[in-house]
């Protein structure tokens, strides 16, 4: 089975190619090959490309906890690159389907930056979605280990969560993410942002991923908590999100559009072995 993998500002995946493949992958299989002792690891995979009837191209993003997921920022700019270097893509604009909407993307600097545009933020609890009454879901607060966190929901294409924070951590999000992914007003479990706003251009966030847990970096993430500071009017609508694993641009419309723009690096080219699957993980 090969593989390619990729990293945007250290989120990294692993690109399979449908032909590659004997059949569907199993559970077990997805666990195993994101699993940094037992495989290649990553912080997902991305299978495509897949036929589709609405778009150029059709994705599947598989987590690490063998879960699926709607979209992701990073993961559309790095099956960007991949079909870029298959060929398949030049730099002209191109569409992708993904479970959470289509979208649109471009391949800049010979795959090195890829612009993505990620559809419409919605704070709808009925979309997200937020269990209760239907509402924006605007500073509202939970309580996680004694601490009472004021956050906002949005989805953009998948559920987020974004906490408002003066200060954030790497072990804040590592602590309290995994409480507030599975918290039950979330019925499908969120994504989680710890956000700090720097001024009106710049935010920093730390990101704890449904699925996947403490990532370096997210442009879905990106993307919610860019549209949440608009939002409450903290900052303007150009906007550069500070990761850990680095940047990304994120520009807005007054109707809450967003578009992405950021780094897809390559790593290698890889083959799996059918002997990895013969093991059984550790819970």
């Amino acid at each position: 089975m090969k593989f390619v993998k990729y990293h945007g500002l250290g989120n990294d995946y692993l690109v399979l190619h449908p032909a590659d493949l004997d059949g569907e992958l199993t559970e077990h299989q997805i666990r195993t090959i994101c699993h940094r002792n037992y495989g290649p690891g990553s912080d997902g995979i991305l299978l495509g490309p897949l036929p589709s009837s609405q778009c150029d191209f059709r994705l599947r993003i598989l987590n690490p906890d063998g879960g699926e997921a709607e979209k992701s920022g990073n993961g559309l700019r790095i099956f960007s690159r991949d079909l870029y270097d298959q060929g398949l893509v030049s730099h002209t604009p191109f569409t992708i389907e993904t479970l959470g909407g289509n979208v649109t993307a471009q391949v800049h600097e010979g795959g090195k930056m890829i612009t993505v545009d990620m559809g419409q933020v919605s704070f709808d609890s009925s979309k997200i979605p937020v269990e209760g009454p239907q509402r924006d879901v605007i500073n509202e607060t939970l309580v996680v280990e004694g601490e009472e966190l004021t956050f906002c929901a949005a989805t953009v294409g998948n559920p987020h969560c974004v906490v408002i924070r003066e200060e954030i951590s790497a072990q804040e999000a590592r602590q309290w993410g995994p409480f507030i992914e599975t918290d039950p007003r979330f019925p499908n479990r969120t994504n989680v942002q710890f956000m700090k706003v720097l001024d009106h251009a710049n935010i920093q966030i730390e990101i704890w991923e449904r699925g996947a847990g403490y990532t370096l970096a997210s442009g879905s993430s990106s993307s919610a908590s860019a549209a949440v500071a608009y939002k409450l009017g903290l900052c303007d609508r150009d906007i550069t999100v500070h990761m850990p694993g680095g940047t990304l641009h994120i520009t807005l419309t007054e109707d809450f559009l967003i578009t992405m723009t950021g780094p897809v690096t390559k790593v290698y080219n890889g083959y799996i072995s059918p002997e990895m699957f013969e093991v059984t993980l550790n819970p």
